[in-house]
């Protein structure tokens, strides 16, 4: 039986019993209120309002032009849709890497104004002194290690990271680190999957996988990717469970048809 079947809230405590318990953690992104009912309802554990609105909502290239206050307001609308999972929301580019206190301000900005249950941030010992001022202040945090999308002006690519032994073995003690400082999970996202096992065997805290292979406490995906409606994003790691894309433009076109061809609305569609 299910540890978590008849819990009313997902909380971090629920997800630590989960690895203990060997009880697989599923997690997707929201960013809106809807979605994050449907989310919800599906029954995943917990719902990360990701700064990935900045590409799936908001069209840009990268994840940086993304702001506390647009992170905020995406937060609010999954809280209010979101009854049982844990909701988590990132901390965007530029709000917690220089000064820890900038850090915590922005940590408990999300907290107080979304309602949200976690923060996540990426980086390890380089953000250390943040996390540790985040998490003393009592604000749980989740940890994000392997590609980290806020750095990818620094990295130069989107491709595997860590193969090389020097990496790995920086990601590993990172990950001690971060469970060290307080984390209660920590995201592990494009990294080999035999460094993703070591890792997840290496600390007591859930790691969640996105393009880290199966041997990690639970996954994540894009609910967008997954749904199939960013067509054109289809990375190895991606399982599209919908083609959302195409049956949205389809209903769509239809409807055009309908109403150019005075079809809609017809009589059962109007009021006498």
């Amino acid at each position: 039986m299910s540890i978590n079947k008849d819990i009313k809230r997902i909380t971090t405590e629920t997800l630590r019993l989960m690895k203990f318990e060997n009880q697989k953690i599923s997690m997707l992104t929201a960013y809106d209120y809807t979605m994050a009912q449907m989310v919800d309802l599906g029954g995943v554990d917990a719902i990360l309002v990701g700064d990935s609105a900045s590409n799936v909502m908001a069209g840009h290239e990268t994840t940086l032009p993304i702001t506390l206050d647009q992170m905020i307001y995406h937060a609010q609308s999954v809280v209010r849709g979101a009854e049982r999972a844990l909701v988590v929301v990132d901390l965007p580019f530029g709000s917690y890497q220089s000064d820890p206190q900038k850090a915590l301000d922005s940590a408990v900005r999300i907290m107080k104004e979304s309602g949200a249950h976690a923060i996540k941030l990426e980086g390890g010992s380089e953000v250390q002194k943040s996390i540790k001022k985040i998490v003393n202040a009592g604000i749980p945090v989740m940890g994000h290690l392997g590609l980290t999308p806020q750095s990818i002006y620094q990295f130069g690519t989107y491709k595997v990271r860590a193969k090389e032994e020097a990496e790995a073995n920086k990601l590993v003690e990172d990950a001690k680190l971060l469970e060290s400082l307080g984390c209660f999970a920590l995201v592990l996202e494009k990294i080999p999957a035999k460094l993703a096992k070591v890792v997840t065997e290496s600390i007591q805290i859930p790691t969640i996988g996105i393009g880290a292979g199966p041997n990690v406490d639970g996954q994540i995906l894009v609910v967008n990717d997954m749904l199939g409606m960013t067509h054109e994003f289809k990375p190895r790691f991606l399982r599209q469970y919908l083609n959302l894309y195409d049956e949205i433009t389809g209903a769509i076109a239809k409807y055009v048809k309908d109403v150019q061809q005075s079809d809609f609305p017809n009589e059962n569609e109007q009021y006498k």
